[in-house]
Protein backbone atom coordinates (compact mmCIF):
# COMPACT_ATOMS: atom_id res chain seq x y z
CA UNK A 1 0.00 0.00 0.00
CA UNK A 2 2.86 2.27 0.88
CA UNK A 3 4.11 1.89 -2.58
CA UNK A 4 0.72 3.10 -4.20
CA UNK A 5 1.01 6.41 -2.09
CA UNK A 6 4.37 6.95 -3.00
CA UNK A 7 3.71 6.52 -6.61
CA UNK A 8 0.62 8.64 -6.29
CA UNK A 9 2.27 11.71 -4.31
CA UNK A 10 5.21 11.51 -7.31
CA UNK A 11 2.52 11.52 -9.80
CA UNK A 12 1.41 14.57 -7.97
CA UNK A 13 4.64 16.36 -7.89
CA UNK A 14 5.36 15.23 -11.54
CA UNK A 15 5.34 19.11 -13.37
CA UNK A 16 6.63 17.20 -16.98
CA UNK A 17 2.34 17.10 -18.14
CA UNK A 18 1.97 20.67 -17.49
CA UNK A 19 4.59 22.10 -20.18
CA UNK A 20 2.48 19.70 -22.87
CA UNK A 21 -1.11 21.21 -22.02
CA UNK A 22 0.46 24.79 -22.01
CA UNK A 23 1.49 23.80 -25.53
CA UNK A 24 -1.68 22.35 -26.41
CA UNK A 25 -3.18 25.87 -24.77
CA UNK A 26 -0.98 28.00 -26.85
CA UNK A 27 -1.25 25.92 -30.33
CA UNK A 28 -5.39 26.04 -29.46
CA UNK A 29 -5.43 29.75 -29.00
CA UNK A 30 -2.54 30.27 -32.24
CA UNK A 31 -5.22 28.31 -34.37
CA UNK A 32 -8.03 30.26 -33.24
CA UNK A 33 -6.16 33.65 -33.58
CA UNK A 34 -5.44 32.45 -37.39
CA UNK A 35 -8.73 31.28 -38.50
CA UNK A 36 -10.25 34.64 -36.91
CA UNK A 37 -7.58 36.49 -39.20
CA UNK A 38 -8.21 34.47 -42.96
CA UNK A 39 -12.25 34.39 -41.37
CA UNK A 40 -11.93 38.18 -41.59
CA UNK A 41 -9.87 38.78 -44.28
CA UNK A 42 -11.37 35.92 -46.60
CA UNK A 43 -13.03 37.91 -49.41
CA UNK A 44 -9.94 40.87 -49.68
CA UNK A 45 -7.46 37.65 -49.50
CA UNK A 46 -9.53 35.50 -52.05
CA UNK A 47 -9.82 38.84 -54.49
CA UNK A 48 -5.73 39.80 -54.08
CA UNK A 49 -4.72 36.01 -54.91
CA UNK A 50 -6.90 35.78 -58.01
CA UNK A 51 -5.87 39.42 -59.38
CA UNK A 52 -2.42 38.10 -58.81
CA UNK A 53 -2.38 34.62 -60.24
CA UNK A 54 -4.74 36.11 -63.14
CA UNK A 55 -2.27 39.00 -64.24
Amino acid sequence: MSTLIKNISKFMKDEEGLTVVEYVVGAGLLVAGLAGIFGTFSNTLTNELANVFNS
